[in-house]
């Protein structure tokens, strides 16, 4: 990975064995080795990071994450399971990061196109606080990428209080753009009905079908790689046709509207 700044531009990747809709996820075997190793070595070919780090949590069955990622040289914070706001903010701050990129170990296809792309973004308009592709999403559902700065984050820290804002950790920065500037950059076309994400078994044979036809040890297959895969077999993208984007955070806001509900202490 290659230095593009004295300051360090770092992936915080967030990741737990406690998966509520796929238990253990992080370890499960996708071209022989554990999903999250695949993840780190995705990002481990983007250009701009300067280092990569896990946020995982002090909860003991998150011990073998600890030891794949330092097995795979990257770095590690534990922090807490609920509150993900509260453990970026900690790795953040632990690995001197200015600017961060947050990546979520559910997308075993995130492209390092994609995340230079939007690191590059921010260095070419340092004076921005957030630059994504999902505030108007175009991208296939997991290449979302989200940089910002490390004082947008200690911003969000302080300031985010529901629900959905500590579980998602980026919502309070781009729901303010009175208090942020925030950039949304878009590809081409909409492929946003795509989904390239792991939250069910069928995502899970969707991404191991995929890597069966395009993972070579030492290579990187990108974007441009699986939409020619699905051109030539689209029959791929039914396995896991159907389910809602986002659909946590969809959860998430629910247990907000909870929270709200509840009489004052």
């Amino acid at each position: 990975m290659t230095v593009v700044t004295t300051h360090p531009i770092v992936g915080i990747i967030q990741a737990r064995m406690g998966s509520t809709r796929l238990p253990g996820k992080a370890l499960l075997d996708l071209a022989g080795a554990p999903f999250l190793a695949r993840v780190i070595e995705r990002m481990q070919h983007a250009e701009t990071l300067d280092a990569l780090v896990l946020a995982t949590t002090s909860d003991p069955t998150d011990d073998p994450l600890v030891e794949l990622a330092v097995s795979l040289g990257v770095g590690v914070y534990r922090g807490s399971v609920d509150d993900v706001l509260d453990r970026f903010t900690q790795a953040a701050r632990q690995a001197e990061a200015a600017l961060i990129v947050r990546i979520t170990a559910d997308d075993p296809f995130k492209d390092p196109q994609v995340t230079d792309h939007a690191v590059r973004l921010w260095l070419q308009e340092p004076t921005l606080d957030y630059v994504s592709n999902t505030l108007e999403p175009t991208y296939p559902e997991g290449l979302d990428i989200e940089v910002f700065t490390r004082a947008a984050l200690e911003r969000a820290w302080r300031k985010a209080r529901l629900p959905s804002e500590r579980e998602h950790v980026t919502p309070y920065i781009w729901k303010h753009p009175d208090r942020f500037r925030v950039r949304n950059f878009k590809f081409a076309r909409d492929l946003s009905h795509l989904r390239w994400t792991v939250d069910y078994p069928e995502d899970l044979d969707f991404a191991r079908a995929v890597y069966e036809r395009l993972y070579h040890p030492g290579r990187v297959f990108l974007m441009e790689d699986i939409l020619r895969l699905l051109e030539a077999e689209p029959e791929l993208a039914q396995i896991n046709a159907g389910f809602r984007r986002n659909e946590g955070y969809l959860k998430s806001l629910a247990e907000d509207a909870r929270q709200r509900q509840q009489p004052p202490h």
